[in-house]
């Protein structure tokens, strides 16, 4: 069989298999092309309100907080809610205490964390549809590491959730319809359904299998365009 028949043959059995991987490589490469990736991570979602602390908010000092909680590190004096407030950690844990009265804050409620995923929220006029929370087995959406938080979802165009921590009431991350839309376009497009790994196999032999099949597409195309238009012009000069 010439290189020509075994190219034909084995291109069209190849491209057979390869093809719809192709388009959804092709479908799922623009998804992720067209929306700018700031969008996707939900930045737009988070109002870009700006609180200073005030000297007359904290009144209880660093000093008295090492003594009570001697363990302590990582401490940072921020605001929540528009009320001074210390984050710091024990081991593996993270807590929250007030910077005004000392008062310990976490674990957050239900109804604090309404109140600080509104306050962060962009739209104003959103309405929450469902708060509930998580302390194991998180969504896929969702990484392991946050628990446990509490999960807000809005009513608005994009269904977005945001995920507040219950130890610390920081938004930990936010989700939307075309965060999740896009997180399963990039599952397709390194074909691994699960860990969403480009390293996998199924996608190391698929390509390998795209390589054989463009060689073969090569040397069909060199027997039906480059070299008849090679004999044809070496007619001409004879």
């Amino acid at each position: 069989m010439t290189w020509h028949k075994l190219s034909r043959k084995y291109h069209k059995w190849l491209m057979l298999f390869l093809g719809l991987q192709f388009l959804i490589w092709a479908i799922s490469g623009l998804y992720m092309v067209v929306f700018d990736i700031h969008y996707i991570h939900g930045d737009s979602l988070v109002t870009k309100n700006q609180v200073f602390l005030q000297k007359a908010q904290v009144n209880y000092p660093l000093a008295k907080l090492y003594a009570e909680h001697p363990k302590a590190s990582n401490v940072a004096l921020t605001t929540l809610l528009g009320a001074a407030v210390y984050r710091y950690k024990e081991g593996n844990k993270n807590y929250l205490v007030s910077a005004d009265s000392g008062k310990m804050l976490s674990p957050i409620n239900e109804t604090d964390a309404r109140r600080i995923a509104k306050s962060n929220f962009h739209d104003t006029k959103a309405n929450i549809r469902n708060v509930f929370l998580i302390e194991d087995e998180p969504p896929s959406e969702l990484s392991s590491r946050h628990l446990p938080v509490w999960r807000v979802d809005f009513e608005d165009s994009t269904n977005a959730s945001f995920y507040i921590s219950v130890q610390t009431g920081k938004l930990v991350t936010k989700r939307h319809t075309y965060w999740r839309i896009f997180d399963w376009m990039f599952s397709f497009h390194v074909m691994d359904y699960v860990e969403e790994d480009a390293s996998n196999k199924l996608l190391f032999v698929t390509l390998l299998f795209a390589l054989l099949a463009s060689f073969f597409g090569f040397v069909l195309t060199y027997f039906r365009v480059i070299a008849p238009r090679a004999n044809k012009k070496q007619g001409s000069a004879v």
